[in-house]
């Protein structure tokens, strides 16, 4: 609620929409009240002001009606035969393939919500998909990456807990079978006091290995991706609005050249609606 009045009367699109479909309203109901008076003049009995009255209503609720921004935006690009969706919920209830992000040390640990927080996509991953059995994920993701050179390992006096090898920033670890993949995503850097750190650089050259693996593995499937960069990573330059934008751009270019999937899902967590505002996110995907 607090986010839908917050897109209509607060942004400048949301106000334009809503005054727009009021006076359509208001202009249609107007009309037929002066039909209804040519025809039946005596009909008015001096209630003029209970028929204003009831005409602004009516136009206000039509207006909050017309503009109200939805959970789901989507859009169909013909040229391409491919779809994007905006949705507001669960990312793991997503009957799709799901990316997870993850740092350049692939860092599992959650003990002590110290390294990873149990909180993150990736902790909710490790707590829903391998039950916490953090050696089983450690030795899929050592299976994935034999053969990828690490670019530098640190120390343990450097880097206390944790992870020592670090992968190039947009190594993809794809885990789980044909059914239901997981493309885990190193788009930050776990830095040695234990801080993930990223930038817009990381997050772009992320989605493109990303999209890249999508491309070899999915067999054109539909995959679902949360908004990458918004929560721990730090990124201070890009608000939340801008990263979804930024990820429905990635794939768009991507898939101008050579076609990744039929469908991008952009999960929104429900606790982030407020940093989002559909009505320009809608704008966004149509004028792409």
């Amino acid at each position: 609620m607090r986010y839908a009045l917050r897109a209509i009367f607060v942004t400048k699109r949301g106000i334009r929409l809503y005054l727009t479909h009021l006076l359509i309203a208001f202009g249609s109901c107007s009309a037929f009240t002066q039909i209804v008076l040519a025809l039946w003049p005596k009909s008015a009995n001096g209630n003029q002001w209970i028929a204003i009255l009831s005409i602004l209503l009516i136009s206000s609720i039509y207006g909050l009606m017309r503009s109200w921004p939805s959970t789901e935006v989507s859009r169909h690009f013909r040229s391409m035969n491919v779809k994007i969706a905006i949705l507001v919920g669960d990312l793991f209830e997503q009957p799709t393939h799901l990316v997870v992000g993850f740092t350049d040390t692939f860092d599992t640990d959650m003990s002590d919500h110290i390294v990873i927080s149990p909180s993150s996509v990736q902790g909710q991953f490790q707590k829903r998909y391998y039950f916490q059995r953090t050696a089983q994920l450690d030795a899929d993701i050592c299976r994935e990456l034999r053969g990828s050179n690490f670019e530098n390992r640190e120390t343990t006096d450097s880097k206390p807990r944790g992870k020592l090898e670090r992968y190039p920033i947009g190594t993809v670890v794809t885990l789980g079978d044909t059914a239901k993949r997981f493309f885990c995503l190193a788009y930050g850097r776990m830095s040695n006091i234990l801080v993930v750190e990223s930038n817009v650089t990381y997050i772009w050259k992320s989605l493109d290995s990303l999209w890249e693996s999508v491309r070899a593995h999915t067999q054109l499937q539909p995959i679902s991706v949360p908004v990458i960069g918004s929560d721990l990573a730090r990124i201070t330059s890009l608000d939340f609005e801008s990263l979804l934008k930024m990820i429905i751009l990635s794939f768009v270019a991507q898939s101008r050249t050579s076609l990744v999937c039929r469908e991008l899902r952009v999960i929104v967590h429900p606790k982030d609606i407020d940093r989002l505002n559909m009505l320009e996110v809608s704008a966004f995907l149509r004028a792409l």
